[in-house]
């Protein structure tokens, strides 16, 4: 059969058509398995590192145990444990590790007392919250402000401070939401409390914690660096000096302070007693690892009061959602 000439070529049409419609199959398919492969390794690596973050932190509450084991009557750092970097190569990739004493902060749950559901006002910590946000130069009214708002989301009742919110003014809002009415489990939670702005966090979080226990922060003269000085001047605002503080911190003997009755003598009567300790219980553990392309980043929080040592909270993500 003799084919018409404005016909020929259409089968050679056809074929490239068909070839053309087999390279966008074969390209699309090629880049899925190319992701997949991507998406394969990431979670390997993420894996990877999850894993070494948990030998570092098992690594690091060995280390903590030893360090307070040595003397259970009082805490010394003589080899420079606490308060710096250290790098811990790995196979595949590399970790940094920084260990603080977490005892020496402002631990936000100090601002009630009594037990769960039944959590209510310890007015010696909201004092201490006021006094250090003063040293910190945020103003007195936000400062009260906060502080009430703050001990009215952890504390049981429904009864507002007098400058603080309730469920009855977050229910209000036009994304709703409820007080904790509980213990902090993590300093940004408060992120969510009426009149704490972005700024006053930012300049707050550094000396704020969150121990699981409502008790007053327990602050260990013997671990303290001079630059936390103000954590001492909140206990005693109208008494002591941070230039006086930080002189007593260089004064601190090489084997420690061997009670805080001997720290509180030389502070002078200003100073309250029963706060300070010479002993640490909780260390918070900061760790980054990197494999690969993947960077994980993770705070634990180690307690060392028991045996073995413990972790007893930990949360992933970079330190600036913290």
């Amino acid at each position: 059969m003799k084919v018409p000439p404005r016909e020929r070529g259409a089968a050679l049409l056809s074929v490239l058509l068909l070839v053309a419609v087999m390279a966008v199959i074969a390209a699309v398919m090629l880049d899925r398995l190319n992701l997949a492969m991507r998406l394969a390794g990431n979670a390997q690596a993420m894996t990877q590192a999850r894993l070494y973050a948990a030998s570092a932190e098992t690594l690091a509450a060995a280390r903590l145990k030893a360090l307070v084991a040595a003397d259970p009557a009082r805490t010394v750092d003589p080899g420079g444990l606490l308060g710096r970097d250290f790098p811990l190569p790995l196979e595949r990739g590399q970790a940094t590790v920084r260990i603080e004493d977490a005892g020496n902060c402002f631990n936000l749950n100090s601002l009630v007392q009594g037990q769960e559901g039944f959590y209510s006002l310890r007015p010696a910590a909201l004092a201490q919250l006021r006094a250090l946000m003063a040293s910190l130069q945020v103003d007195q009214g936000a400062a009260v402000r906060i502080s009430d708002g703050i001990a009215d989301w952890i504390d049981s009742d429904a009864v507002p401070a007098p400058n603080g919110a309730e469920d009855a003014w977050y229910s209000a809002l036009p994304v709703p939401y409820r007080t904790s009415g509980r213990l902090i489990g993590d300093v940004s939670e408060i992120r969510a409390v009426k009149d704490l702005t972005p700024t006053i966090y930012t300049r707050l979080r550094p000396w704020l914690c969150a121990l699981p226990e409502a008790q007053l922060s327990p602050i260990d003269i013997n671990t303290l660096r001079p630059e936390q000085a103000r954590l001492v001047t909140m206990l005693a605002p109208s008494g002591l000096s941070l230039d006086r503080v930080r002189g007593l911190i260089a004064q601190r003997p090489a084997a420690g302070y061997a009670s805080a009755a001997d720290f509180e003598r030389m502070a002078g009567p200003a100073m309250p007693s029963g706060q300070l300790k010479v002993a640490s219980r909780w260390f918070l553990l900061d760790l980054t690892i990197r494999v690969e392309s993947i960077v994980l980043e993770e705070q634990a929080l180690v307690d060392v009061g028991v045996t073995p040592a413990r972790t007893a909270f930990r949360s992933w993500g970079d330190r600036a959602s913290r």
